[in-house]
């Protein structure tokens, strides 16, 4: 019996695991068994299903003005705590806040507008660093990438390129397409910022999510958007300016994407956490807060937990189901998994406060389930 059930367990294995495009173990989507011991909710997914994982705000350390600022372990052990969870998925997102650039002066206009303390300049080969970590696709739309004037974006984007990491969000590059496993994926990102896709024109953002839609199976729009900090944490109804900058309707802007073909939203921006929704039977999160930012941005309070959010969808887009990790910074330990669930006692939180017509039930250990 011994030869047969090793041939078994073999099979079994192998059944689990698929591989990407760059042959990176991704094997999370094929029948995955979620066991919620809170609700005894258990969520199967089909063979077919595809898993996204999206995070927010990375800034894995910036060397401006000095290298004080750097990880003293040169950032390659950033996502040691959840680096299972974001190669196992078959897609993986994430926001580059900042720039990827060893050496170059500041921006002139940046001096001019903000402290040194928040201009951001990852070393070049941080892009391994991000590479490992599985990630398949990188948001450029932000007020960050502008860091270090065009030298910051063409090393940014030649550095993403040396590895096969997918982006989006300048101008010059709109929007990707990518094939994974068999599936076909657009991706494009818009922000407030120059010099990024508008946020604001959501004419041309239903524009380009509509010509994506059309050459892909599933098309992922990320935005950066909306207020910054605690006094931002809810989403409105309307508009949002920071600091007399227009920084979007970001309700409207994320309906009006799904309406034009996309089929899952993730935003950020306001460097914390807000509510999530489904809307037409697509999902959409309105901040996924700070992730991974060394040192650069104020991880204290609300501002230091945020969620790795698995999304299982089918191969038309229909969202499925989800699953919340949370996860929490403090310095000097950086990135960490939040066994307190501190995270998804919030989204639920702001979920009954801003949006309880969400569509969705989140269970006290995160699971996501349609509602109705």
């Amino acid at each position: 019996m011994k030869p047969y059930l090793n041939l078994l367990l073999i099979t079994l294995l192998l059944s689990a695991c698929r591989f990407n495009n760059e042959q990176a173990q991704k094997p999370d989507s094929a029948n995955v068994l979620q066991n919620d011991t809170a609700t005894k909710t258990v969520v199967k997914h089909s063979a077919d299903s595809i898993c996204i994982a999206a995070v927010g705000d990375i800034m894995l350390g910036t060397s401006y003005p000095d290298k004080q600022t750097l990880p003293p372990d040169s950032g390659k052990n950033s996502f040691k705590a959840v680096a299972d969870e974001l190669r196992s998925a078959d897609v993986t997102f994430g926001n580059l806040e900042g720039v990827l650039l060893d050496t170059g002066a500041a921006a002139y206009y940046k001096l001019h507008q903000v402290s040194k303390a928040y201009l951001f300049r990852m070393p070049q080969h941080y892009a391994d660093i991000l590479k490992d970590a599985g990630f398949d696709v990188l948001s450029i739309a932000n007020n960050h990438v502008g860091d270090f004037g065009l030298a910051g974006q063409k090393s940014t984007v030649k550095m993403l390129d040396s590895v096969g990491i997918k982006y989006a969000g300048l101008h010059k590059y709109p929007s990707t397409i990518f094939k994974i496993n068999g599936v076909t994926y657009g991706f494009c990102a818009f922000s407030p910022n120059a010099p990024t896709v508008s946020l604001l024109d959501h004419a041309k953002a239903a524009a380009i999510i509509s010509e994506l839609k059309q050459q892909v199976d599933v098309v992922i729009v990320s935005f950066h958007g909306g207020g910054e900090g605690t006094d931002h944490e809810h989403v409105p109804s309307g508009p949002e300016s920071y600091k007399g900058e227009h920084r979007g309707d970001v309700r409207l802007f994320a309906h009006n994407a799904i309406d034009a073909g996309a089929d899952v939203v993730l935003g950020h921006g306001p460097h914390l956490t807000r509510a999530m929704e489904k809307y037409n039977n697509r999902f959409i999160a309105y901040s996924l807060g700070n992730f991974c930012t060394y040192k650069g941005v104020n991880t204290t309070g609300v501002c230091g937990i945020a969620p790795l959010l698995k999304i299982y969808i089918n191969k038309s887009g229909e969202f499925l189901s989800g699953r919340i990790i949370s996860t929490r910074q403090s310095m000097p330990g950086g990135l960490r998994v939040d066994t307190a669930n501190r995270v998804v006692k919030r989204i639920k939180m702001l979920n009954a406060i801003d949006i309880p017509e969400a569509g969705l039930n989140i269970s006290d250990s995160g699971v996501i389930t349609p509602a109705g």
